[in-house]
């Protein structure tokens, strides 16, 4: 295990220090670990290297810290004044001057919610503004602040316009359903901002080129039809380059290379993966430059250049435009470095001669190192977590199979900490979404926890999720406790058949559509599972037809018609009116504040079970939304989750200190 060496700043506990190699067997990690906060959520290096930013959580609230990198020294801080704001995000947008996104609870939540405001401040602490948002008390951020014209908007950075030390373009959000969005310059001194353009489809996210004229718009309509924009520069007309209302395909930009005279253009098609296609607009020339064989692209960009594509292709792996370039060669140099592990490039100086490198994998949350392409040589800077053991962790091994109709499903087997997954004590954990979502392959917290107390985690990418294609995502439209569900049986049947898992002993577990799965999969099989525990799930579906968040827009609204389904079909798949036909224990967990999928959905379950005589456990925590935040709660709801487990699965009983026992 790595052990710290040196110091804490300010009491934020941000040591940057070396760390040394420990000979002693690996001790089991227990659920305290996995709650711990991390020492920082995000750390960039600045465009001349003369210092570091970074996020740092507490319990309370997040803060922006900057150090000097010669001697570590701290310069300056973003605190939001209150005990309930948070710094969301940030960005070096010149060499000294950086702008910070904000976050607050909002009302009894735990969790931060993104305000739409935006900071600044300079490295050495000076010239603290507000610059834009609807916050109403703010008086000072580090030494000083004045508030700025407030509006009902929220903003967010679009680009940092490297070549402006003065300017930043923002894509402003109007607080009503359906906004259309738009973008203006804002002077990150004085909050000044100066119109630049409108988008012209709502819901609306903008691409500028290298030059940061905003070129492409892209948005979905009310009624769900996706329209993608382009102007040729300032001031110019938009122009259609493609409507889903025609196909139902759609394409969306990544990128410019660098002339700005080629756009890189993510495209959809109605059978496999989505395709990198090269665009030059001058011409008009198309050119397909990447299609994986089962596996959608994302693009990989350092300081908001667009470099090449990422394929999660089971294990991560780079494609680059240029194989040939400075950075595609330093990125191999680095993956060659740390074999077995992930390498990603976070941020960089201007000139390039110094870069902050991520290296991180299944069984490591993230080592962070500064590479000089200059002397050619890697020092490490400190750890995302370093008290996790990666020797007391699990391996996590990408898996395929067919399910029942013959569609190729894939997913991912975490194995116990210690052994094989043979004949083990197996957790069927469900991602939420569901659509667009997919478990990808890297250190994920609840698998490892849940292999750290003796089980193994199958997590399964069940049609409608995302990284396979158009096709593969449409195969979920309305297959709520339909196909969708079958491939989470057929998974499970697949672990039996492979000898992973012991047929009596399996749990199904989830949170938010993966509660919902978890609780309809011991409704429809009843005889394959020995438990299931559903966290802030949703169980009765005609409910969507009058909720609140689902019905405020009318995009919302059609998005329940066309994905989940008829009002008059959803009862049939609502788990609250299958309870009869459930055998196995349940566990489920809700959060008061919940807007997504409201308390009362897991009250229902609650009732429907216990009026069934089926044996069922539930935890509430009246502060929490849409997932559990504040570490209290977590250590509560985790204890319970794995006793709940232990009981029925026979693993590790968990270990909670005494004194933090409720």
């Amino acid at each position: 295990m790595k052990k710290a060496v040196a110091s804490s700043i300010a009491s934020l506990m941000l040591a940057f220090a070396s760390f040394a190699a420990t000979a002693q067997a690996p001790k089991p990690h227990d659920v305290e670990d996995f709650i711990r906060k991390q020492k920082f959520i995000d750390i960039k290096i600045s465009p001349t290297g003369e210092y570091y930013a970074a996020t740092v959580a507490t319990e309370r609230k997040t803060i922006l810290v900057v150090l000097r990198r010669s001697d570590n020294k701290l310069t300056a801080q973003i605190h939001i004044p209150g005990d309930r704001t948070h710094v969301d995000d940030f960005w070096w947008v010149s060499d000294t001057r950086i702008v910070a996104s904000g976050a607050q609870k909002m009302g009894a939540h735990e969790r931060p919610r993104p305000t739409g405001d935006l900071y600044a401040i300079n490295a050495d602490g000076s010239k603290g503004e507000l610059l834009v948002g609807q916050t109403l008390q703010v008086d000072t951020v580090g030494s000083n602040i004045r508030g700025k014209r407030q509006e009902e908007i929220a903003a967010f950075l679009l680009d940092d316009l490297p070549a402006d030390d003065k300017n930043v373009l923002i894509k402003v959000m109007p607080f009503s359903a359906d906004p259309f969005t738009r973008v203006e310059r804002l002077d990150t001194f004085t909050g000044r901002r100066v119109a630049v353009t409108r988008a012209p489809v709502r819901n609306a996210s903008f691409l500028t080129d290298n030059a940061g004229v905003v070129r492409f718009a892209w948005g979905q309509k009310t009624d769900l039809v996706i329209e993608t924009y382009y102007r040729a520069g300032e001031g110019d007309e938009w122009k259609l380059v493609r409507t889903s209302d025609v196909d139902g395909l759609a394409e969306y930009p990544l990128g410019f290379a660098p002339d700005n005279k080629t756009a890189y253009m993510l495209v959809q098609h109605k059978q496999g993966p989505d395709s990198v296609v090269a665009w030059n607009i001058d011409s008009n020339e198309r050119k397909e430059v990447l299609r994986d064989d089962n596996t959608d692209p994302y693009p990989v960009e350092i300081n908001n250049v667009l470099l090449g594509v990422g394929l999660m292709d089971g294990l991560p792996r780079m494609a680059f435009f240029d194989e040939q370039s400075a950075i595609a060669k330093l990125y191999r140099k680095l993956e060659k470095a740390f074999p077995g592990q992930a390498v990603t490039i976070t941020s960089s100086t201007a000139d390039g001669k110094l870069v902050m490198v991520k290296v991180w994998g299944d069984r490591n949350p993230g080592d962070l190192y500064i590479f000089d392409t200059v002397a050619n040589k890697a020092n490490y800077l400190d750890s995302f977590s370093n008290w996790i053991d990666p020797a007391a962790l699990a391996g996590v091994k990408p898996i395929s199979f067919k399910a029942r109709d013959g569609l190729e499903i894939h997913g991912y087997l975490t194995s116990p900490v210690g052994g094989e997954a043979r004949n083990a004590p197996l957790v069927l954990l469900v991602h939420g979404g569901p659509f667009g979502i997919s478990d990808t392959w890297g250190f994920d917290r609840e698998a490892q926890m849940l292999a750290a107390h003796g089980y193994a985690v199958l997590q399964v990418n069940f049609r409608g999720s995302g990284n396979h294609g158009h096709a593969f995502h449409e195969a979920g439209r309305r297959e709520w406790g339909g196909k969708m569900q079958d491939d989470i049986t057929d998974a499970t049947r697949w672990a039996i058949q492979q000898g992973i898992a012991d047929p009596a002993r399996i749990c199904l577990y989830g949170a938010s559509y993966g509660g919902y799965a978890s609780l309809m999969g011991v409704a429809k099989e009843p005889d394959l599972y020995r438990c299931a525990a559903g966290s802030i799930g949703v169980y009765d579906l005609p409910t969507f037809y009058t909720d609140d968040i689902t019905q405020e827009s009318k995009s919302g609204k059609a998005f329940v018609a066309e994905w989940v389904g008829p009002k008059d079909t959803l009862a049939a798949v609502s788990p609250n009116r299958l309870a009869s036909r459930i055998k196995a224990p349940v566990f489920l967990a809700a959060g008061g504040e919940d807007e997504i999928a409201p308390i009362q959905h897991t009250q229902m379950m609650e009732k429907a079970l216990r009026a069934a005589n089926v044996p069922v456990e539930a935890v509430y925590y009246p502060t929490e939304g849409h997932g559990f935040y504040k570490t209290e709660n977590e250590r509560d709801y985790y204890g319970k989750l794995l006793t709940f487990f232990q009981r029925h699965l026979g693993g590790r009983a968990p270990v909670i200190k005494a004194s933090e026992k409720k």
